[in-house]
């Protein structure tokens, strides 16, 4: 247990040292600026489309940052054979990639804590610790998908484009399965066919969707019920993930 505690703390420490906390206090300075010119323009429910709009920038600027690091990360530790000579110690693999991923995921609560405070501007402390909440769910399985996909592919570039991509349809899978089906009715077998196989892609993925929801900060319409889909959805996925990275890294001759 200790190793891990370890792993994890030297990966948190490498983040406050490369100035990611000034980079989120820069996103969050930046969103909210955005936010305020948008309510300034607006002729009607100015305050919900600056809630809207502030929540939406937020969550996407902690998504991008959470994964980007984790992959430079884990690239600036390969070239520099850091993996190498933590697995030369009497170390397990399993406790390598589990102090990765808890320092990973304390990371995250940074962004997550900072960007929830400001959601009660907004929102009762209630809604703003839930969206906060499901924010950091939201950066936890990133980070994990982030890890599988530079264990997996190893170099920056694909990997980050396959972590957002991921995020990405993890995000729209819903709406993508109600076009589906709405084609599907009026047309061919061959839209059926698709609209099959994007149902088979939704069982796969987590509905991001359903995570840190602008509405929570507008309308106040957050539940219990919602909190916990949310973290029985991370619950298994980060579990997946990691089990797969897992898998991936015992399979690598280092």
């Amino acid at each position: 247990m200790m190793p891990a505690l370890t792993i994890a703390r030297y990966t948190l420490l490498e983040a406050l040292r490369n100035r990611l906390l000034w980079l989120v206090l820069v996103m969050a300075a930046a969103a909210v600026a955005v936010s305020g010119f948008l309510n300034e323009l607006a002729l009607t429910e100015s305050r919900q489309l600056q809630a809207a709009l502030l929540g939406a920038v937020l969550r996407l600027a902690a998504v991008f940052l959470i994964s980007t690091f984790v992959v430079t990360s884990m690239a600036r530790e390969a070239s520099d054979k850091g993996l190498e000579l933590l697995l030369a110690l009497p170390l397990s693999r399993a406790v390598y990639l589990f102090g990765k991923l808890a320092g990973f995921g304390a990371l995250a609560a940074l962004p997550a804590l900072l960007f929830g405070a400001l959601g009660l501007f907004f929102a009762p402390p209630a809604q703003a610790a839930l969206w906060a909440f499901s924010l950091l769910c939201e950066c936890w399985i990133v980070a994990a998908f982030s890890v599988l996909c530079m264990l997996t592919l190893s170099q920056v570039l694909p990997a980050l484009a396959a972590a957002l991509s991921f995020y990405l349809l993890a995000r729209v899978i819903a709406t993508l399965q109600l076009l589906g089906h709405g084609a599907s009715a009026a047309h061919s077998s061959g839209q059926q066919a698709l609209s099959t196989g994007i149902d088979g892609l939704a069982l796969l993925l987590p509905h991001l969707d359903q995570f840190t929801r602008s509405d929570w900060l507008v309308y106040h319409n957050g539940s219990g019920a919602d909190l916990a889909a949310i973290a029985a959805q991370t619950a298994i996925y980060v579990a997946l993930l990691a089990a797969a990275a897992l898998f991936d890294l015992h399979r690598k001759n280092i």
